[in-house]
């Protein structure tokens, strides 16, 4: 095998489907799905654009000699890092940065494990070898993941092993000779219209004791026996791409996953029972900051099509001399400078970590993801402010072709727009910022990597900041001397 196209991607699909539940049924084929098949189109198309765009979206196999997806590397240098940023950039470029979840997130993820497998031997011996056969299955086969790491929301005053029952939390419910039973539930895997999960260790283990059943990390097929999913209802509503431009193309839908006595065997098992190294897992390897480092492009690819969008409607309408106006746009492009700096500080700062690994600095890549979630939601707003009532009072395609037809014609135009023109821009601009699509992405961006609340609190107690204390400290002092 090698890189994929898309009509690989939608075969293997057919072929092996993930057993997904969306509105009170089993989806059969997830290819042909009203509210579904959208999105496994974007995803295939995807899988095209990579070859579309060899030189920078591909790169020779270390294993078979062939060409293989970039954003499976394992980078050794600056150089490589930022061609890898570049490429990632481009990917989220051609789907306007609305698919958060795109195959390159959890590549990105698989890497930095296998970059840094050594790791994982901590745990147990063969379990670094489990992971990196894993990524050169992944990388040579072009597969793609969804991943799952949150318990389900039930008592969130007591932890998974306090719960009133044990198995409400995914844990291991049998170790036997060849492997592990799973049984129970976890949150929230994006796009499950994939090859496989990996079920990555929650990181809200506490008791070393009491937790030890809920610590593992595994990767597993889609179609495992007793693995499901269960849909939230789909922002797709199956119209076309004119009323519809963004949620007909880019439904990664999310769903709870339950573990029906799954079995996993032990050469997909990374790690185990281990509470302190789960925790310690992200950061150890790097994931975190790989995962972060695509998600920095894939803001990046999402700002550019936010300032295009609201550049675009003000121009429609003619509205670029009012002050308020030219003060939204300059804040959504200081948005997007400061995006572009974070990643460029990431990548020249990048250096090897103790297996190796080029990886990211981590702070501006920290600063980034803890700051995006709240300027995604202001540039909405700026989206919804400019465009006001003309994103409620657009008409559909059928209305553009029916029997009002003239009179939409001469009363939608706009400054600088005739109707058919400006009525297409006015969707879209609704799709991004009022329609379920644009909420659900407002929403998810909010919570992307969790509570922004408890990652503030994160960034509170992880970065030191001694030396700006002492440099008041130093101030105060000159200053108590002169008297």
């Amino acid at each position: 095998m090698s890189a994929r196209r898309g009509k690989e991607v939608v075969q293997r699909l057919k072929e092996h489907p993930p057993t997904l539940y969306h509105r009170g049924q089993k989806i059969e084929d997830i290819t042909t799905e009203p509210g579904i098949m959208g999105g496994v189109a974007s995803l295939a198309s995807l899988y095209d654009h990579q070859w579309e765009h060899e030189a920078v979206s591909l790169f020779t196999s270390p294993s078979s000699g062939k060409k293989v997806g970039i954003t499976h590397i394992i980078p050794k240098t600056k150089e490589e890092l930022v061609r890898l940023g570049d490429a990632m950039h481009l990917r989220a470029e051609f789907t306007q940065g609305m698919m958060g979840r795109m195959p390159d997130y959890l590549n990105r993820a698989m890497a930095a494990y296998a970059g840094s497998a050594e790791f994982l031997d901590k745990n147990r011996d063969g379990f670094a070898d489990n992971m990196r056969n894993y990524h050169e299955q992944l990388r040579e086969n072009d597969w793609s993941l969804t991943h799952t790491l949150i318990n389900p929301q039930i008592n969130r005053a007591a932890s998974m092993a306090q719960q009133k029952e044990p198995f409400l939390a995914a844990r291991v419910k049998e170790e036997r000779d060849d492997g592990i039973v799973i049984k129970g539930a976890r949150m929230l895997a994006t796009l499950p219209i994939s090859d496989e999960i990996m079920v990555f260790p929650s990181t809200l283990l506490r008791s070393p004791e009491e937790d030890a059943p809920y610590a593992f990390g595994f990767a597993i097929p889609n179609n495992t026996p007793g693995l499901s999913f269960q849909c939230r209802e789909t922002v797709d509503y199956g119209r076309n791409q004119y009323d519809h431009p963004l949620g007909s193309r880019y439904e990664e839908m999310d769903a709870v996953v339950f573990f029906d006595d799954v079995f996993v065997p032990w050469e997909r098992i990374f790690l185990y029972r281990d509470v302190a190294l789960c925790n310690e897992a992200y950061s150890a390897t790097g994931a975190v900051i790989y995962m972060a480092h695509q998600v920095v492009c894939k803001n990046i690819a999402k700002t550019e099509f936010l300032l295009g969008l609201a550049s675009l409607l003000v121009d429609s309408i003619g509205i670029e001399k009012f002050q308020h106006v030219q003060d939204k746009i300059s804040q959504i492009w200081i948005n997007l400078e400061t995006m572009k700096a974070f990643r460029f500080a990431a990548e020249q700062q990048a250096g090897p970590n103790e297996y190796g690994v080029m990886t990211p600095a981590f702070d501006p890549i920290d600063a980034a993801r803890n700051l995006y979630p709240h300027l995604y939601p202001k540039m909405i707003e700026i989206v919804r402010q400019l465009g006001a009532s003309g994103l409620v009072a657009m008409p559909t395609a059928a209305d553009v072709h029916g029997p009002l037809a003239d009179e939409i014609e001469r009363y939608y135009q706009s400054a600088r727009q005739d109707a058919h023109e400006r009525i297409p821009l006015f969707r879209l601009a609704w799709d991004t910022a009022l329609s379920a699509f644009g909420a659900r992405q407002t929403h998810y961006e909010y919570y992307f990597f969790g509570d922004p609340v408890r990652m503030s609190m994160a960034v509170f107690r992880n970065h030191d900041r001694t030396q700006y204390m002492d440099t008041v400290r130093d101030f105060l002092a000159r200053s108590v001397d002169e008297v």
